[in-house]
């Protein structure tokens, strides 16, 4: 059974994120809130609870992982970014967006796209999930809690809470998040690739 965290939105109580992280250290797959919908999350080195989320969301080899990150520099570890790129990128986060890159050597093989060696980043615009990443020090792997079968993210914690907690090792309750999951834009090539419109107003990388 999932232990249930009440994390307050705008003030998120050190305690209780301290306590959700030492889950996440220990292997534990968690949903939290973003600012598109509840998300799993995970440490990135962690083969297990990855298959895991694999599982729940039904995923296959070629679904690309997303490494939530707490800002730019820290993108710049995990995905290879020249000038250009990150100007778009310095422009749009924290925001609801996902961009995807090239991944550096960084980023375990068992995340990355088999064929295309790419990687989902984003800095969300989120308290809690901002201080999740600070207190973890590193990305978490991360994927949008959109259950089988279903086209939209989860945004009810209390849903969640009833309809994944045998299977869950902590939930992240901080309140209802927006329905719209992220814009997704390629960034391996300029001009950009608009992947999925989403919350993210798309505008800015239409050719």
């Amino acid at each position: 059974m999932s232990q249930f965290f009440q994390i307050h939105p705008e003030n998120p109580q050190k305690r209780l994120i301290d306590q959700a992280i030492e889950i996440i250290r220990k292997g534990g797959v968690v949903a939290y809130p973003t600012d598109s919908g509840y998300a799993l999350g995970c440490h990135l080195g962690d083969k297990k609870a990855i298959d895991k989320i694999k599982w729940l969301r039904s995923l296959d080899e070629k679904h690309n992982f997303t490494l939530m990150c707490s800002d730019l520099s820290e993108i710049g570890t995990y995905a290879k970014v020249n000038n250009d790129v990150f100007r778009l990128l310095k422009a749009h986060t924290p925001g609801p967006y996902t961009f995807i890159l090239d991944a550096t050597n960084e980023v375990p093989r068992r995340l990355l796209h088999p064929k295309r060696r790419s990687i989902g980043v984003r800095v969300p615009d989120h308290r809690i999930t901002h201080a999740l990443l600070e207190a973890l020090g590193e990305p978490l792997m991360s994927v949008t809690l959109i259950p089988v079968g279903e086209e939209l993210p989860m945004t009810d914690p209390e849903e969640i809470r009833e309809r994944f907690a045998a299977h869950l090792d902590a939930i992240i309750d901080g309140g209802a998040c927006h329905l719209e999951p992220t814009s997704v834009i390629d960034l391996r090539e300029l001009p950009p690739k608009i992947l999925r419109e989403g919350r993210g107003n798309v505008e800015p990388f239409k050719a």
